[in-house]
This record gives structure tokens, C-alpha cells and sequence, in this order.
């Protein structure tokens, strides 16, 4: 692409990542046993948005892409399809997205490709979808030119939608740049190509989840997943140690500044929308145990502070909450021995 002027500086712009999977699919001849392959990327791309519609993250003229294109016969399309709606299905619940509006787009009143291919994209994208028994819309005439497509909003949490993930099959690039695999006849046919972004922009994306979260993130993904509130300075050490295996164990965890009495210390951590609170005293510190309080279903016990840590660090391994996570009791500190 030539270089463009904007606003008097001038740019080298990447608008796009597809043709470059393209070319590698280009660097050796393929055979239909090699089909499908995927490729994925995140990719930085530009577009030319004008200074007055700038907005956050929502709308910015660099982003990443969480890119893919997947290179199949037309009878694998269907299963490949599906395959993608699962892993979308997987991702986005996983960050809390749980309800979709679901539209199929066929094909346009301008489009390349014969009627034959996009009769069978359109089959392939309208059977995974029932397969996956997703209820879906169907927008007559709103497909890309180069193939039908399949659009995911998401809704939020004070339900609007929000477009984010998208399955489009492409006609075009195949055609334009000339792709070939060997069939089982020997003959030479053009692949179906598939792009999909389960993201979309990866910058959009986490303004979305944090306007339906309130700045109150999922405990694997939050900044700060456990803070420590020492009763006095005198708890400290314990602190350091508990610190230290909470790091160790992958938890972005911290201790309280100190300085400030434990009620302040817990009214700045819920200000701050930390996840976990943990208070240390003498009966912690003695029975080497941690009181955690969790920002979304409260006080969660008291624990032996190494059960306690393994529990957090398998709330991120499975992208969950603390109290979601089975197999760790609290302790009954009545029963304990002094």
C-alpha cells in the first residue's frame, strides 16, 4: 500500500492481515490431505478514523485483531464452522458473556463466486449453526461480496449488544491470489478460505468488559487478585511470606500500604474493586491461616493459607471465581486449638 497523508504526518498503514496467511499458504503447493489448516495471529492493523470520532477504546485508529483464517475443502466447512462457534462460545463465557443475538448473512446483490459455492457456504454456515442449536437471524442480501458470514453480538450487562465476533468465508482472496490444492483426482481446485475473529478488536473488546463489568473484572483477569490487610505492622513478616507463595503460585497479589486502620484498609480495597481481601492478625498469623473476603459473594472463611493460595491460583487456571473452585473447606476456627 502507498503511504497516505493524515492530519500532515505521513503513514505506512497495514490495513488488514489476511493477505499475508495468503502468501504462506502460497509458499508451497498443498494437498487435500493437508486441509484444514489454521493459522492465527494477533495482528496490528490501522484504519484512517477522523479526530472527531475518536472514542476510548471503542473506536481508535490502531487495534489488534485476533486474527484466523482457516484453508478447507467445502465438505470440511461445516465442521470447521462449528468448531469455530464452540471455541467463541468457550472464550466469551469465560469472561462472562454468556447471552449472543446470532445473524447469518447471505449473499449480495453484487457478490463473486458462482451460485454453486455460495448455496454451499450458505448450507455449511446455516447446518453449523443448527448443529450447535444456537437460534440465529437471517439478514437476506447482507453478506460480504466475496462470501456469507456469520455475526456474534454480545450483551452486556445492562443489556446492550455489542458487535464483536465474526465467521465470514471468502470467495475472493482464493480467486485473487490464485490458491490451489491438489484433490484426490489430481486435479487442481481453489480452497474455501474462512476468517474469523472471535475479539474482533482486542482494544474494543476489553471496552465492552469493562463498561458491563463496572471496572470490576472476572478475579483471573483482575489487576490486583489479592491484597493482604495486616491489623498492625506487627503482622507483616506473615504478610511477606504469604505474599511471596501467593507470586510463586502466579497470583498478582500485593500487601496494604499500611498506615491506615484495618476498617480504611477495607474501604479503599473495595473502592478499588480488589478481589480478594485477605486480613491478617494474630489468630492467622498463629494458626498460619488467611480470612479471605471475596468482592462478589463476600466473606468466604477463614483457610490454611497454603490450601488458600492453591485455591486462587486453580480460580485462574480455570478462569472462575475462589468460591467456584471445589475441594477446599474453611476452617472451623471454633474446633482449632489455640
Amino acid at each position: 500500500f502507498d503511504q497516505m497523508e493524515v492530519e500532515g504526518a505521513e503513514y505506512q498503514l497495514k490495513p488488514m492481515n489476511c493477505p499475508f496467511h495468503v502468501l504462506v499458504y502460497k509458499d508451497d503447493l498443498r494437498s487435500y490431505r493437508e486441509l484444514p489448516l489454521r493459522w492465527a495471529e494477533l495482528g496490528t492493523v490501522y484504519r484512517y478514523e477522523r479526530s472527531g470520532t475518536l472514542q476510548g477504546l471503542f473506536r481508535v485508529r490502531g487495534f489488534t485483531q485476533d486474527d484466523a483464517h482457516i484453508f478447507c475443502l467445502p465438505e470440511q466447512l461445516s465442521d470447521e464452522i462449528l468448531t469455530v462457534l464452540d471455541l467463541t462460545e468457550k472464550i466469551l463465557t469465560r469472561f462472562g458473556f454468556s447471552e449472543y443475538e446470532v445473524m447469518l448473512s447471505t449473499r449480495p446483490e453484487k457478490a463473486v463466486g458462482s451460485d454453486e459455492i455460495w448455496e454451499k457456504a450458505t448450507s455449511a454456515l446455516t447446518d453449523a449453526l443448527t448443529r450447535k442449536g444456537w437460534a440465529f437471524g437471517v439478514d437476506e442480501g447482507g453478506g460480504a461480496f466475496y462470501g456469507p458470514k456469520i455475526d456474534i453480538k454480545i450483551r452486556d450487562a445492562i443489556g446492550r449488544l455489542w458487535q464483536c465476533s465474526t465467521i465470514q468465508c471468502d470467495f475472493n482472496l482464493p480467486d485473487r491470489f490464485n490458491l490451489e490444492y491438489v484433490a484426490a483426482s489430481g486435479e487442481r481446485l481453489q480452497p474455501i478460505m474462512v476468517h474469523r475473529a472471535i475479539f474482533g478488536s482486542i482494544e474494543r473488546f476489553f471496552g465492552v468488559l469493562l463498561e458491563s463489568t463496572a471496572g470490576d473484572l472476572p478475579f483471573w483477569i483482575a489487576p490486583i487478585q489479592l491484597r493482604l490487610l495486616p491489623v498492625s505492622d506487627d503482622f507483616r513478616p506473615y504478610c511477606e511470606e504469604v505474599l511471596a507463595a501467593a507470586k510463586a503460585a502466579g497470583l498478582r497479589a500485593e500487601i496494604d500500604i499500611g498506615g491506615r486502620s484495618l476498617s480504611k484498609q477495607i474501604k479503599v480495597g473495595n473502592q478499588e474493586k480488589i478481589s480478594v481481601l485477605a486480613v491478617i492478625g494474630k489468630d492467622e498469623v498463629e494458626r498460619r491461616m488467611l480470612t479471605l473476603t471475596s468482592r462478589k459473594v463476600g466473606k468466604l472463611g477463614t483457610f490454611d493459607f497454603e490450601a488458600a493460595i492453591a485455591n486462587m491460583a486453580a480460580a485462574v487456571e480455570t478462569s472462575v471465581e475462589p468460591h467456584e473452585v471445589e475441594g477446599v473447606a474453611a476452617i472451623d476456627v471454633e474446633s482449632q486449638p489455640a
